[in-house]
């Protein structure tokens, strides 16, 4: 629950964003309904708002979303039935409700999961409609505080997972590679680049 309330105030946030660079009242909500996926969303956003191009925005959030194909692969084995419903399913799988279902060891809570995912799609796509028709009223997230709730949520969401050497490890190299990237990548290119760096650490275990 207490995720679900950062998720809230995450997609007002993003809400908000929208409706200055212009992206109108449904655009924003309809993107948040079908894309679930909020770095991605705030960086085709912010270049829009910079000047940037259509293309470069849906390249920016393309980068970005690439981190859930491991994501998705550490969780495949939990999934079953006909492809339709592994497609449903699969929207729920988020950076959130993937880290609240770990159990350590490779191991994850499907239910929680699936639980967790329907518990943050309703919180992101209304936050986003809050922010979106409620911008006027709410003015600029950053002096509302707003803009601290995504960092906040995702080291909430890396402290337990920090047990042991090897996650330690892993989390301080994906870190240096991030901060190193950040300056001279574009967006979306320190994230897949920090992913990767975990994923050969875990081959190398």
């Amino acid at each position: 629950m207490p995720i679900g309330i950062a998720v809230l105030l995450f997609g007002v946030s993003f809400g908000l964003l929208a409706r200055s660079v212009g992206m109108g009242r449904v655009a924003p909500i309809v993107m948040s309904a079908t894309t679930f996926a909020g770095s991605a969303q705030f960086a085709a956003a912010s270049i829009l708002h910079a000047g940037g191009t259509a293309a470069a925005a849906i390249l920016a959030a393309v980068l970005l979303n690439v981190r859930y194909a491991p994501i998705s692969i550490s969780v495949a084995d939990l999934f079953g039935g006909a492809a339709p419903k592994r497609l449903v399913q699969s929207q729920l799988i988020v950076d959130e409700s993937w880290a609240l279902a770990a159990r350590g060891g490779g191991r994850f809570d499907r239910d929680l999961l699936l639980g967790a995912g329907l518990l943050l799609y309703p919180c992101w796509v209304g936050g986003t409609a809050l922010g979106v028709l409620g911008g006027g009223l709410l003015g600029d997230p950053a002096r509302l505080g707003l803009d601290a709730a995504f960092p906040a949520l995702f080291l909430a969401l890396l402290v337990p997972q920090l047990a042991g050497r090897h996650a330690l490890a892993a989390a301080v190299a994906a870190a240096a590679i991030a901060l190193a990237l950040v300056p001279v990548a574009p967006p979306g290119i320190p994230i897949v680049a920090s992913s990767a760096a975990c994923l050969i650490g875990w081959r190398r275990r």
